[in-house]
């Protein structure tokens, strides 16, 4: 601390009155930390070169240029420190005394509120005076014991107030200096210095302003109590005079007024001479009317001039600075409102305004402060003038006028709450149309841009100076003045002109940028022609009379020599010229400032006169000239950056981002202003200073969270866009096609009505019918729908080829963004569309609306320079890809890959729902229809709705071979644990299986049913079964779907496959590639014999059927003849199977002994393998023989089964119950039917085709009247049953043979239920054949069945029984072939 002492009193030396000159050079050194490393070399180096230029003037230095722009910049740099501070301390109120607590947390001030406040509310009294240890004892305890610690954290910011006192007296005596010496200060005479001193006077009110939000009296007054604590009761150097310094600045707005009311006259000119440009800034009619920001003549549009109106437009690009000059300026020199002119100026920027930025977005309330400070020195004036204290005359003039101030100042408010918005509004639309204008003329006639280069500085101003006051005023509340209540500014968020202006003047920046050799090319011919005009000028007469001196012609010589030795344009070169021409800007500076000062000999008029009577621009006209043209040759990015960044709307990033999410998909909104909201983001890290450095990680992080919050919203609107067209009001409108069901009920609907009714574009259930978009009232939508898809065109173009937006390191891309937006939308479109309300989608519908989707995909790829094909590939390839398919891939599926989230959804769908039915919606499968059925519906449809072929081919071709691979494992999963049942039944009963085979052997019956009785679980057995029996089905239904889409999509590779599997070898044991080839070819629904192939890859893969047990199968099949579920069977001739699937337990059997059987051979050859000599020819005949034994040993099996079936079922033909029987006979030929190994012959020993021909005949016969007609019933009394008047079969048995044997009368058994008699349901001529689930089997055709389609029917079967109600099944009113015809 000792050190930091030493340094404070050296700096307090350099403050004292006595040291004004050390002051004067120790001025740039002294701000090192502020001027940053680009501007401190500058000033040193130019130091003795100006002090050079200046010697002829005399000794006194306050004319240096390069001393104003560098004090400029300190306040800069000054108010980037305070605004850190402020955040740090979270925004505190110091002049209300309230302090949040995270002020207190901040680590700048000790936590000891009581003390702190007290020492600020108390200021300038000394901490000795306050008695501090009544306030708060322990807290000034706590801060004796870490003093030294409080200190060190007070110390940058008290050496902070230190700055500021000393910025304040080297800018004041700076403004002194320049006010009291430079001759003019007008705008069209001595533009350039004249900015450099108001923007020193103006920086020096902003600090001084945004000082006061800063706590500088508890600063001062703590670190003094501190400071005391560990320096022995002494006061800190400083302390005396930073209490004046803040006594005489509280408030602030008195200090200055004091300070420089010594200014104020001449402040009272300048503001005066800007007048006429602000009115012209505001005038949007003349500005619209004469062209002054159009680069044609607005009357004469055919003759392109350079400009219309020169001066004025260069002038236009500065109205910005002379708005702020007109409001700091009359804020703290109030006496100058009382000149005439100055109300209407103050009035008119008053008028537009409510606040005034100090820095970034820190503000003051315009107004308010207006009539706190303002309006009572107008008020003193007025009093004074009407006291009369001067001559009457005067008072009189002074009093009018003081009474017009005090009036303007008292109502302002009200008019500029009411209309600032309005005024800017229309602004802000005279700039759209102007800025678009020429944007499109300079675009068509670029080579007259440079000439206009001013102009367009000038528009780039204009709508810099809107956009930035717009966000400035959005959220701002402002009270009035009579009620002191807080008034919000109504601001528009939804305002579309903002995205207009943000694109106009990107595209304008482009434009010169594009062109800026042609600019460059342009000025440097410029400043060429200008050195002759100076030279000449330099030479005139008058010139030579004024016997200039020979520092100042020394520089105009050299002003001639720079400009005479400007390199010369070598035809398309331009670019690569490099010219520096800041010696000649710097040179001219000097010049100016010797010829302005009013210390010199050789004055601006002298020159004035002395050249302007040539009939040209004056010499320093000239000049002037060519110190701007010279700025577009080696500055013409910094003027471009000056005039149009829009780097200060990073303070205002929330409100950004809240007005492009409510316009950019507007009706106003266009795309193509997407590139400048995102561009906006490049020029935001240029707000970070350098005297913060942990500025430029922050702004920089929160350029890009912008960046990616507008690109976030910018692909939320492009996937509107797409899910609006993709909506049932979008492409959905277009493409409407009906569903079977809907066209059935508009149909029926449409034939109950007259043809006039039938007009309607409404379809009976509300629908849209095809075609209603062409109906007048269908107009809007179908121009809604145009203007989005050219809303998306235009979009995905403007994208496309956007440049990359660039933040730091960070590089935005946004054709990128766009990709992984539409696939990633795709993706979840898809998974949307996967449900519905209810349940699962249709596929068919599904991939309507998939296909839909793409089409406007596609749509979009037309315009976008990337495969978005590739993109939906992908997205189907995840979606699907469940792991490696089983017989085609070798490769093991990676752990960490996951499984298509949608093939899962849908598989367990399936496998939930359909195989399993876990909903009870009595799921059933129709042979004749190959599809599934229920009796109400599983979630949203019947299951006949999702599982016809149509709709598997739909879902085959949306997740090809991997979602059928999926659901085929899945289905294999669930019927590998249903066989494991069955394994463990033949394991539990097999004692049983083997009395009950013993006993069917021996024909002894009683010994039979008594070991069938026994048998454990029987009905769950088959109810196993029949579960599988059902996913073989459903199986068979895929793979046929699979093969239908394969032979659709790649007729090649099917035909190839059914060429191939015709011709693979028979052999067991199947090597690896034919046992892969099969599955290939079985997933396809090429080979004939599906079920039993599928079944035995099961049992291999789970290693079943390998026990003795299995031998045992026929007989366990066979004893479920005996199970009470034939009770409750009824067969349905419309679906050709049973009321409770058992028509699924036949195919279970079939496949299951069939594939048990290939199963057990093959272990036994390889069994014989291992123990052979390895003989080869002996191996290739075993294997033939093996496939050969292994067809007989299933037939036998098979036929096995079927013998003692039928001998189960025909031993209960004299039950008095037996209403079981035909349900059994039927399944018994359903089986012969399925099985490619058991021909319908071998049912013919034992189930005579009389029999059969005669259950069918009453099924196809019963008439449409009798809609419960079915052959099934609990009793004789109620449903046809098998007649006992006529005589039993004879059962014989020699050698086991079970054959029953019949009487002649054997036409008359059975007896209908309705008024058919035993002759009419025993005609044998009206038998009609039986569908058949396989339609296209050429494995055999044996036995003497002729399948014919003579008689169709109406059939709708009712209940089973008498008493278990009717039947679950619904009514499907079909036609279709009846059962089989014997002849």
């Amino acid at each position: 601390m000792a050190k930091s002492r030493t340094q404070y009193s050296s700096q307090d030396s350099s403050l004292s009155p006595t040291s004004v000159r050390s002051r004067e050079w120790e001025g740039p050194a002294r701000w090192t930390e502020y001027l940053g490393p680009e501007m401190t070399p500058k000033s040193s180096r130019s130091t003795s070169h100006d002090a050079q230029v200046q010697s002829s003037v005399g000794s006194h230095k306050g004319l240096n240029m390069q001393w104003v722009v560098q004090l400029t910049e300190v306040a800069k740099g000054l108010m980037a420190k305070m605004y850190r501070l402020n955040q740090i301390l979270d925004y505190p109120d110091p002049v209300g005394h309230v302090f949040s607590e995270a002020f207190w947390k901040a680590g700048v001030f000790p936590n000891h509120p009581r003390l702190c406040v007290l020492l600020s509310k108390k200021f300038p009294e000394h901490f000795s005076k306050l008695q501090l240890e009544r306030v708060d004892k322990f807290a000034l305890d706590a801060l004796h014991d870490s003093a030294e610690h409080h200190l060190q954290s007070l110390e940058p910011w008290i050496q902070l107030l230190l700055d500021l006192m000393a910025f304040r007296e080297q800018a004041l005596r700076l403004i002194l200096d320049l006010s009291s010496t430079v001759i003019t200060l007008l705008p069209h005479q001595n533009a350039l210095i004249l900015h450099a001193f108001m923007d020193l006077f103006c920086s020096f009110v902003r600090v001084n302003l945004f000082s006061e939000k800063l706590p500088r009296k508890m600063m001062l007054q703590m670190y003094n109590l501190l400071h005391a604590m560990s320096r022995e009761d002494r006061d800190c150097d400083f302390y005396h005079r930073l209490v004046q310094f803040i006594d005489s600045y509280d408030p602030p707005l008195k200090g200055l007024q004091e300070d420089l009311n010594f200014v104020s006259p001449r402040i009272g000119e300048v503001l005066e001479a800007v007048g006429p440009i602000i009115f012209l800034s505001t005038d949007t009619r003349k500005l619209r009317n004469e062209g002054f920001l159009s680069p044609y003549h607005p009357r004469y549009p055919d003759i392109l001039t350079n400009s219309a109106h020169p001066m004025r437009a260069q002038d236009l690009a500065n109205v910005t600075s002379y708005r702020e000059w007109v409001l700091f300026g009359y804020l703290v020199c109030p006496d100058e409102l009382l000149r005439v002119t100055s109300i209407d100026i103050a009035m008119v920027v008053l008028k537009e305004n409510l606040v005034l930025t100090l820095f970034r977005d820190e503000y003051i309330l315009l107004h308010e402060e207006y009539q706190l400070y303002v309006l009572p020195r107008i008020l003193e004036s007025k009093r004074m003038a009407k006291s009369g204290r001067t001559k009457q005359k005067e008072a009189d003039l002074e009093y009018s006028v003081a009474k017009q101030v005090e009036r303007m100042i008292s109502e302002v408010h009200e008019q500029a709450l009411l209309s600032c918005d309005g005024i800017h509004r229309e602004r802000r639309i005279l700039l759209k149309q102007e800025i678009g204008r020429m944007v499109l003329f300079f675009t068509d006639q670029p080579s007259l841009l440079a000439p206009n280069i001013q102009m367009v500085f000038s528009a780039l101003a204009f709508a810099q100076y809107e956009v930035i006051w717009f966000f400035q005023h959005v959220g701002i509340a402002s009270s009035k003045s009579k009620t002191g209540r807080m008034t919000p500014v109504e601001i528009e968020l939804s305002d579309p002109t903002i995205g207009f202006l943000l694109d106009g003047m990107d595209r304008l920046c482009c434009l010169v940028r594009k062109y800026i050799a042609a600019i460059r090319g342009y000025a440097l011919s410029y400043l060429s022609s200008c050195a002759g005009r100076i030279r000449f000028l330099l030479g005139t007469p008058g010139m030579v009379a004024l016997d200039l001196d020979a520092s100042l012609k020394g520089l105009f010589q050299r002003i001639v020599h720079h400009l005479e030795n400007i390199p010369k344009l070598q035809g398309e070169h331009i670019s690569a010229i490099t010219c520096d021409l800041s010696d000649f800007r710097k040179d001219w500076l000097s010049i100016l400032m010797i010829v302005t000062s009013s210390r010199s000999s050789i004055n601006i008029r002298h020159l004035e006169k002395a050249t302007v009577s040539t009939g040209k621009e004056g010499l320093l006209s000239e000049g002037n000239s060519a110190y701007n043209w010279s700025r577009c040759v080696d500055e013409l990015e910094s003027q471009l950056s000056r005039h149009g960044s829009l780097k200060k709307l990073y303070f205002y990033h929330q409100h950004l981002t809240a007005v492009f999410r409510n316009t950019m998909f507007g009706a106003e909104g266009r795309p193509q202003h997407c590139c400048a909201w995102l561009g906006v983001a490049s020029s935001f890290p240029e707000c970070a200073s350098p005297i913060v450095p942990e500025e430029v990680t922050k702004i920089g992080r929160d350029a890009v969270l912008y960046v990616e919050s507008l690109i976030e919203s910018i692909m939320g609107g492009l996937e509107g866009l797409i899910n609006i067209l993709d909506s049932e009001g979008g492409f959905g409108a277009l493409e409407i096609q009906l569903l079977p069901e809907q066209a059935a009920s508009y149909m029926n609907y449409a034939s109950r009505l007259s043809m006039g009714s039938t007009k309607s574009p409404r379809g009976a259930g509300g629908f849209p019918l095809p075609g209603h978009e062409s109906h007048p009232e269908s107009n809007s939508s179908i121009k809604m729908l145009e203007a989005a898809m050219q809303r998306l065109t235009n979009l995905c173009s403007i994208l496309n080829d956007m440049e990359p937006i660039c933040v730091l390191n960070h590089v935005f891309v946004l054709r990128e963004y766009m990709r992984e937006c539409i696939i990633g939308n795709f993706r979840r479109r898809m998974l949307a569309v996967l449900k519905t309300d209810n349940d699962l989608q249709r596929p068919s519908v599904l991939e309507s609306l998939i296909r839909r989707h793409i089409s406007i995909i596609h749509l979009a790829e037309q315009h976008i320079s990337m495969d978005l094909t590739q993109g939906i590939r992908e997205v189907f390839l995840t979606e699907a890809f469940s792991g490696p398919v089983s017989s085609l891939h070798l490769f093991e599926k990676a752990e960490e890959h996951h499984t298509g989230s949608a093939t899962e959804v849908v598989c367990n769908w399936y496998i939930e729902n359909i195989i399993k039915d876990i909903s009870g919606a009595g799921i059933l499968f129709a042979p004749i229809h190959k599809c599934f059925k229920s009796s109400r519906p599983v979630g949203g449809y019947f299951a006949d709705s999702v599982t016809d072929l149509r709709e598997l081919k739909a879902m085959v071709r949306i997740f090809g071979g991997y979602g059928v691979d999926r659901l085929d494992r899945m289905l294999k999963e669930h019927t590998a644990a249903l066989l494991n049942c069955i394994d463990t039944s033949l394991r539990s009963n097999r004692e049983m299986l083997e009395a009950v085979a013993g006993s069917l052997d021996s024909g002894d019956r009683i010994e039979r049913e008594a070991s069938m009785k026994q048998i454990v679980d029987m009905d769950t057995v088959i109810g196993f079964c029949v579960q599988a029996g059902l996913a073989l089905a459903f199986d068979r239904v895929l793979s046929e779907a699979a093969g239908a889409v394969l032979e659709e999509g790649a007729p090649l590779i099917h035909s190839l496959l059914a060429g191939i599997v015709k011709h693979i070898p028979e052999e067991i044991p199947e090597k690896n590639e034919i046992r892969r080839m099969k599955g290939v070819a079985n997933n396809v629904g090429i080979v004939s014999d599906h079920d039993s192939q599928w079944v035995r890859l099961i049992l291999e893969e789970v290693g079943g059927a390998n026990d003795g047990s299995w031998s045992l199968l026929p007989y366990l099949f066979a004893s479920f003849m005996t199970s009470s579920i034939w009770n409750t069977t009824a067969f349905n001739v419309d679906t050709g199977g049973f009321n409770n699937n058992i028509y699924c337990l036949a195919r279970c059997i079939s496949a299951v002994i069939a594939g048990s059987e290939f199963v057990r051979l093959e272990r036994e050859h390889q069994q014989r393998q291992s123990f052979s000599n390895g003989h080869v020819g002996e191996t290739v005949d075993s294997e033939v023989q093996s496939r050969l034994s292994a067809e007989t040993n299933i037939k036998s099996t098979m036929q096995l089964f079927i013998k003692f079936s039928a001998s189960v079922i025909l031993d209960s033909w004299s039950e008095p119950n037996r209403s079981h029987l035909i349900a059994q006979l039927i399944f018994l030929d359903q089986l012969c039917e399925i099985s490619p190994y058991l021909p319908r012959s071998s049912l013919e020993p034992h189930v005579p085709y009389a029999i059969l021909r005669s259950i069918y005949s009453q099924y196809n016969s019963n008439s449409p009247s009798t809609p419960q007609a079915l052959l099934l019933g609990a009793s004789p009394r109620n449903s046809p049953a098998l007649s006992l008047s006529h005589g039993s079969p004879v059962v014989r048995q020699p050698r086991g043979d079970l054959t029953p044997q019949y009487g002649g009368n054997d036409s008359g058994f059975f007896r209908g239920s309705s008024s058919h008699g035993p002759d009419q349901l025993g005609d044998t001529d009206n038998g009609s054949i039986r569908g058949v689930e396989n339609k296209h089997r050429n494995v055999r055709r044996s036995g003497p069945l002729d399948y014919s389609s003579s008689r169709k029917t109406k059939f709708v079967e009712g209940s089973a029984s008498g008493s278990s109600g009717p039947s679950p099944l619904p009514r499907f009113a079909v036609s279709r072939s009846g059962p089989l015809a014997y002849k």
